[in-house]
């Protein structure tokens, strides 16, 4: 039997266990409380990642979630590229002034490249001890404690969250690392979802752009020279996110390329620009291939054009055995490379271009084949109506001298039939004239020399003497034109004024020049005298940034020497 007194000590000798009991309850409570915000801000943070559903804004938004979860005073996430190193880098904690004075971002080197290659969590004490640091550029802030995870979309790694400075000093804990990597698995199915949005957006705006640039092709009669095709560069520029696109084309008077469209920085460098595209991996291309992307750009650009440039993605414009030429975009060397889906879509748009291109070529042979139906046409009628009845009107005018005996009136009817007979030499010069440009071939400049040559002799007792020396038919059209009109004005003066009875017209294409030359023993003129025809020929000389020489003197003739460079 006990007495009170051993009693009353049992009880009081119980208190501590009891106490300890408590604490533990309090401490567990504590615990579960601590454990349920963590929960609670994980479950923040996963909402918080999963708001957007652009790419950049739900990468920005995971590192600022890590580093507010889990107490972190810097925070990064580096995206791991196609060559296996970073290719893009998203900063939190280091602000724009900072990071502008240590310089280039990471690549992946050192501890951060450890992580690419062995993509398993990884938490250091001293983030600078560690054998495979690489050391922190200057003005860099100190970092110790770090903390990194692999984010993973699907099954393939797309990047790493990295986190250093744990607030208050201390390490990162287990707990600290299994809430990342539950919010790392979180995050790569939200950057999954942003990336298969930015995927369609991308593609829609790509298809929204050939739907354009096809409307714009056949809505419009666009030249398809050097600059023609500036909106279609400039569209592909501003889809793909480039610094410089040009559009080449295949040249009409010999081998190699030309630029016929150019938008973005120096695009007025490459306008017009020949270029040759024989660098290898291109010649598949050309042929209607694969987009290819050329790591060097000097081999097409030229060394002094791709300065600055980055890889250079080749895509052709052809569809179905029609090919027009590549188009080539470019971006900065520092900028990401292209992806897969402005590799893909390029060749899509590139195929719309090339279906519009060639449209539009048949577009226009329909046109032409219209206005050279049109004029066979009119030099027809000009030929069996207006002809027949000026010829059949003269007969009936010249049969009238036998009518009359009266001098005056004989020559009158001699003048009226003789303007008849002209008026019948032009509507066939005309009808010829009718007929060449029907055939589709441009006239040789030669022939047109001695066809305005011989048109001009019908009105004199003598022929011209003319002279043709090199190459005259390699002469431009438009050079051409003006030979053809200085030919024309030059003879017309002489006849007219001139009052010889020998000309001569010389026309010679000799180092790099053409040369006209029109000479007649008239009787020339003084430098007084009004000459609105050879100053004519003066005004095209300058035009073309060539000279014109008029020598001349009273009862010496007179000579005109013009000439303007090819």
């Amino acid at each position: 039997m006990h007495s009170p007194g051993n009693s009353t000590e049992t009880t009081g000798s119980g208190n501590p266990r009891i106490e300890d009991l408590l604490k533990d309850v309090v401490s567990r409570a504590g615990e579960l409380l601590q454990s349920k915000e963590r929960m609670a801000g994980l479950l923040e943070a996963v909402v918080a990642v999963a708001e957007d559903l652009s790419l950049d804004a739900v990468l920005e938004r995971v590192v600022q979630s890590a580093c507010g979860l889990l107490k972190a005073r810097y925070g990064a996430l580096g995206v791991i590229g196609d060559d296996h190193a970073l290719s893009h880098f998203i900063t939190v904690g280091i602000d724009g002034e900072l990071a502008r004075q240590i310089g280039p971002l990471p690549t992946g080197h050192g501890v951060l490249g450890l992580l690419i290659r062995d993509p398993r969590p990884l938490r250091l004490h001293d983030l600078s001890k560690h054998h495979e640091a690489y050391g922190f550029p200057e003005h860099h802030p100190p970092m110790q404690s770090f903390l990194g995870v692999p984010v993973r979309v699907r099954d393939t790694v797309f990047g790493n969250l990295y986190l250093t400075e744990k607030e208050g000093g201390g390490d990162f804990t287990d707990a600290d690392e299994g809430l990342a990597n539950a919010l790392a698995a979180a995050a790569g199915v939200a950057i999954e979802n942003a990336k298969l949005y930015d995927d369609a957006r991308r593609r829609a705006r790509w298809l929204e752009a050939c739907m354009d640039v096809s409307g714009l092709m056949l809505g419009s009669d666009r030249d398809c020279t050097a600059g023609g095709l500036d909106p279609i560069a400039a569209r592909a520029l501003q889809e793909s996110g480039s610094r410089l696109t040009l559009v080449a084309a295949t040249c009409s008077d010999g081998p190699g390329y030309i630029v016929v469209g150019a938008a973005g920085e120096r695009a007025r460098e490459f306008t017009g620009a020949a270029l040759a595209l024989d660098a290898p991996g291109l010649q598949d291309v050309l042929a209607g291939g694969e987009p290819v992307m050329l790591e060097h750009p000097a081999e097409v650009l030229g060394a002094a054009g791709a300065e600055g440039l980055g890889p250079l993605l080749a895509v052709a414009l052809s569809t179905q055995g029609a090919h027009h030429g590549l188009l080539l975009m470019a971006r900065k060397k520092e900028e990401l490379r292209y992806a897969r889906t402005d590799i893909e879509m390029g060749a899509v748009f590139g195929s719309h271009v090339a279906l519009a291109l060639e449209l539009a070529r048949v577009h226009r042979l329909r046109e032409e084949l219209l206005v050279f139906t049109d004029r066979d046409r009119i030099a027809r009628d000009l030929h069996d109506l207006v002809i027949q009845r000026l010829f059949a009107a003269g007969l009936s005018v010249q049969s009238l001298t036998r009518f009359t005996k009266d001098e005056l009136a004989t020559d009158r009817i001699r003048n009226i039939t003789g303007e008849l007979d002209e008026a019948i030499r032009s509507l066939r010069d005309t009808i010829y004239s009718l007929k060449n440009s029907s055939s589709g071939e441009p006239e040789m400049l030669s022939g047109r020399i001695r066809r305005v040559t011989r048109r001009s002799a019908k009105s004199m007792p003598f022929t011209p003497r003319l002279t043709l020396t090199g190459p005259v038919d390699a002469v431009t059209p438009e050079k051409a034109d003006n030979v053809v009109a200085v030919v024309s004005e030059g003879l017309s003066n002489a006849i007219r004024h001139s009052g010889a009875d020998a000309i001569s017209v010389s026309v010679a294409v000799i180092k790099g020049r053409v040369n006209v030359v029109i000479t007649d023993n008239g009787s020339g003129f003084n430098d007084s005298l009004e000459r609105n025809g050879l100053a004519n020929l003066e005004d095209r000389a300058r035009m073309l940034d060539g000279e014109c020489t008029i020598t001349t003197a009273p009862e010496e003739g007179t000579s005109v020497e013009w000439s303007v460079p090819l």
